[in-house]
Parts: structure tokens; sequence; C-alpha cells
């Protein structure tokens, strides 16, 4: 499983992937919208951001993956979120967005999961290494 290290060295990679192609390279990955995440941490308050995926988009609502590489553990910022659903969204270089983070029902989820799945298999791949079910976070306009 990635550890807390891999996990920020990645995302630092990508971030300096962003800033020396001025953008140009590194909004969209494995054919995904790669969006800029920013949770107000649980414990200290501030704000805490990370790059993440969206494998779906419905309307103006993505939709990303708690997988954290099939772990048994929940990543840092779906914690984050469960504390606050407030947060911000930054989508191919665009200002922040104010959104709302909501954990998919039941119902959403078993319609999504094998959309998702049949389109990015790396998802599956990810369930089957945990006995967690990998949540799926909707990321909503903020009204």
């Amino acid at each position: 499983m990635p550890s807390d290290l891999m996990l920020k060295s990645m995302n630092a990679v990508h971030r300096a992937l962003l800033a020396v192609t001025f953008g140009r390279i590194g909004w969209s990955a494995a054919g995904m919208p790669v969006l800029e995440l920013t949770t107000t941490g649980r414990k200290s308050g501030q704000p805490r951001s990370c790059m993440l995926t969206s494998p779906l988009q419905i309307g103006d609502t993505y939709v990303i993956v708690a997988s954290r590489g099939g772990d048994d553990r929940h990543p840092a910022w779906f914690l984050n979120l469960q504390a606050n659903p407030e947060v911000e969204v930054a989508i191919s270089g665009r200002a922040k967005q104010r959104r709302r983070a909501r954990v998919a029902s039941p119902e959403e989820r078993a319609e999504m999961w094998p959309r998702i799945t049949a389109d990015f298999t790396n998802y599956a791949g990810y369930q089957e290494k945990t006995s967690r079910e990998i949540p799926l976070i909707l990321l909503e306009p903020a009204g």
C-alpha cells in the first residue's frame, strides 16, 4: 500500500509538473480530469490540498474515489471532509470553487461503481485489495 510519504511525493511531483508546464500538462490523467481538492484539516483546522482524479462527472458534480490505492485505511482528505464537508475544488487551473462534499448513498454507489470500474479497472483492483468498501464522494456545487 502507498505510504503517506509516497502519496505526498506523488502530489508534489504532480504540482511541479503543472508549474513547469504552466498548466498545459497535468490537468488530465488516465483519461480522467484532475482536480485539486482543498479540505480543512480535522485536527489542525488548516487548509489541506491534494491532487485527485475524477472518474465520473454528473452535470456540475465531480465524483472522486477514496481508494488510497486499496489500503485498509481511508485517505486523510476523506477523514477531513467527513469532519467538514465544505471544500474548495480547482479544475483545469481555474479559480477554486466552493463545493459541498458528500458520501454517495448505497443506492448511488451501486449505480456509479460499475460505471467507474468498467472504464477505470484500477479502481476494481483497489477494492479487491481491501475489506473496506471504498467510498465514492460527490463534490456538488455549493448553493
